[in-house]
């Protein structure tokens, strides 16, 4: 979504100026030449996507004007720093650490990463879920019989520094499942694909 053409509409300059802190709908079309209708309808949109939220009313001169500022939840997403330290992060981990040091950090990380997500209602088939989980996380992924299988990983970069970051997201699923899972992600070609058995003893 933030690319070139979104930073040139309107709607993209309207993020840029929230970056800087909350603003009015008076303030914003000030600042962009349009009109308050103009800007108000640009706002619904954004909030409904849950870009931007309002932070309250703000009194002046007139009536109080409610004002909007970015959402916590997509301030992440305008960043182009959390990937490349990522990859660097876990290229000090691989230089480091024992492998086995490393494969337990990553369990534990998936682990704590799964206490953090709502429980899974009882009754829901096991592989559903965990392809639903994987393409809320970023990848593309269908359900074949037990087994999940992915189109693209949400984690590429990461699992070409350290193909051992599986580890985690099987940590994960398994955590979350409640069943064990095994992991057979395809990383033989530049584009990683996902695969997790779900309901098989993990290895």
């Amino acid at each position: 979504m933030w690319g070139r053409r979104f930073e040139e509409s309107t709607r993209g300059k309207i993020v840029a100026l929230l970056r800087r802190g909350g603003q009015t709908v008076e303030q914003l079309a000030t600042s962009l030449g349009l009109t308050d209708n103009a800007v108000r309808a640009q706002l619904v949109a954004l909030e409904r996507d849950g870009v931007i939220r309002q932070e309250g009313l703000r009194r002046g001169a007139g009536k109080p004007s409610y004002a909007y500022g970015l959402s916590a939840e997509y301030e992440p997403v305008l960043s182009q720093a959390y990937l490349p330290l990522l990859v660097r992060l876990l290229r000090e981990v691989g230089e480091r650490m024992p492998d086995r040091q490393v494969v337990s950090l990553l369990r534990a990380v998936g682990r704590r990463w799964a206490a953090e997500l709502p429980r899974v209602p009882d009754g829901r088939p096991k592989a559903q879920v965990a392809s639903e989980l994987l393409n809320q996380l970023g990848g593309v992924t269908e359900v074949d019989k037990h087994s999940v299988r992915g189109f693209s990983c949400p984690l590429t970069a990461a699992v070409r520094e350290n193909p051992r970051v599986c580890l985690a997201v099987q940590t994960l699923l398994s955590e979350v499942l409640e069943v064990p899972v095994r992991e057979q992600c395809d990383r033989s070609t530049e584009r990683v694909q996902c695969c997790f058995e779900i309901g098989r003893v993990s290895g």
